[in-house]
């Protein structure tokens, strides 16, 4: 037999075994997608614990819900800020170099460089408590308990003069009575009407308005090089 009609030989019989095994390999892949489709889970990890939940299931909302139990006061929480935090925010909460000021900035939210604080800007207590204790201190975070996380914001309370009592103890049944300063100046997204005007199926999508007026230039002000060389810088 010739090495030509060997070769076709072979290829005609591997076409034929090719032809029989298609059906068979894809029958397979139907019946694997098919079992995919029908499964609800992977195989892969486990259902969480509840204590693996609860670990991690720390927020605490504006009206208190997931606050834990416990209770600190004002003369507690100076103590613990001075050994945990005063390093980065200093001893009054005036914040050490670039670290965050955490008192004062009273009447300051109109100025061009507001001062946003606890006392002067945060309009719910409990993003004070729920940050600490998820977050704080820096580099050693959750390593405080539930009642020095209440200690520490019942200090920061008194540093923003929202408390005026030393002896003042914050707790998980009177949170919630504390007012922030600024909480009347939030108010919740209302998109849904404020601006369900300018909701369409169907959006402009030329010519939707005329030329914008130019009213200044920056050259003007001076804050536009006359050169196109820029400043040496040292």
């Amino acid at each position: 037999m010739s090495k030509s009609v060997r070769a076709a030989s072979l290829a005609l019989l591997a076409g034929a075994v090719l032809a029989t095994a298609a059906p068979q390999v894809h029958a397979q892949q139907i019946a694997t997608q098919a079992s995919v489709k029908t499964s609800s889970k992977l195989g892969l990890g486990r259902p969480a614990l509840p204590e693996e939940i609860k670990a991690w299931d720390t927020d605490v909302r504006a009206d208190g819900k997931g606050l834990p139990p416990g209770k600190g006061t004002v003369k507690q929480g100076d103590a613990l800020f001075q050994e945990r935090c005063a390093s980065c925010h200093g001893e009054f909460g005036e914040g050490a170099g670039r670290w965050p000021v955490l008192a004062g900035g009273a009447g300051t939210l109109t100025a061009d460089r507001p001062d946003k604080t606890i006392g002067s800007f945060w309009p719910d207590l409990s993003t004070a408590f729920d940050y600490i204790k998820r977050a704080m201190p820096y580099g050693n975070a959750r390593s405080l308990t539930d009642d020095e996380v209440y200690a520490i914001v019942a200090y920061l309370l008194s540093m923003n003069d929202i408390v005026k009592d030393e002896n003042f103890e914050l707790n998980d049944k009177n949170f919630t009575s504390i007012k922030m300063p600024n909480a009347t100046a939030f108010f919740d997204d209302d998109r849904e009407t404020s601006e369900k005007q300018f909701w369409k199926k169907d959006p402009c999508m030329k010519d939707c308005r005329s030329a914008p007026k130019v009213t200044g230039r920056a050259i003007s002000v001076d804050v536009t090089p006359d050169s196109k060389a820029g400043p040496k810088v040292d």
